[in-house]
């Protein structure tokens, strides 16, 4: 049997479903990845040794084990301490999970590229904790946290892929299950690859136009 893609094309109602679930996942994912992430960074920064020292240990935890392993147990293992998810919802804490876990690094070292001195001014001159994160530690750390906070959105892009083992009906799945079923499992693969590799390329690009206007952003201000 030849190679033939349109097997795999004549189910396109399929597919688009399929990657609009991909997409869907992958942008709420991130989102609420670098939300929590943000949220963990400032409460280490902010809350003390105590607070710091708690909110180290499941980060390196997570950070420490694969995603498939944490997905299956929020999956298969959260009935055991009586919580019971369908796939959809369970996909999506365990994606935020993960990413939150990488995001609060990122959004921490942010912090630290900050120099002590512009924080302490401005505490100086009466600004509260929130207008010094808002108006001096963001504005300064947001040019640094792009280039890596693309590479972590692209990372659970493909993570989302994963989330075909327990049932999302996502492209990996969809596409999978349509060349099972029309032998053209090596053309379905081929089309998974391409769909990535287009969202991959877009989140650089649209990485690229925050970082630029964002450098513009700062010299105009200077």
């Amino acid at each position: 049997m030849g190679f033939d893609f349109n097997v795999i094309l004549s189910k396109q109602d399929e597919l688009i479903s399929g990657i609009a679930m991909t997409i869907f996942v992958w942008v709420v994912g991130t989102f609420a990845a670098a939300l929590i992430g943000f949220i963990i960074a400032t409460a280490r920064r902010y809350g003390g040794v105590i607070v710091d020292k708690a909110l180290t240990v499941p980060i390196e935890v997570i950070r420490g084990t694969p995603f498939l392993v944490q997905l299956f147990l929020l999956y298969f293992g959260g009935p055991y301490i009586g919580l019971s998810l369908d796939a959809l919802p369970a996909g999506l804490i365990a994606l935020s999970i993960y990413g939150a876990a990488y995001f609060a690094e990122i959004f921490r070292a942010g912090y630290q590229s900050v120099p002590p001195g512009h924080v302490e001014a401005a505490e100086c001159l009466g600004f509260t904790r929130v207008q010094v994160i808002r108006n001096i530690l963001l504005p300064e750390m947001a040019l640094l946290v792009i280039p890596p906070s693309v590479n972590m959105a692209i990372i659970l892009l493909k993570e989302t892929a994963l989330l075909s083992l327990i049932t999302v009906p996502e492209m990996t799945m969809t596409a999978s299950a349509i060349g099972s079923q029309e032998y053209a499992f090596v053309e379905a693969m081929v089309l998974i690859a391409l769909v990535y590799w287009v969202l991959v390329e877009l989140a650089g690009v649209l990485g690229r136009f925050a970082e630029k206007k964002l450098s513009r952003y700062r010299l105009a201000k200077a």
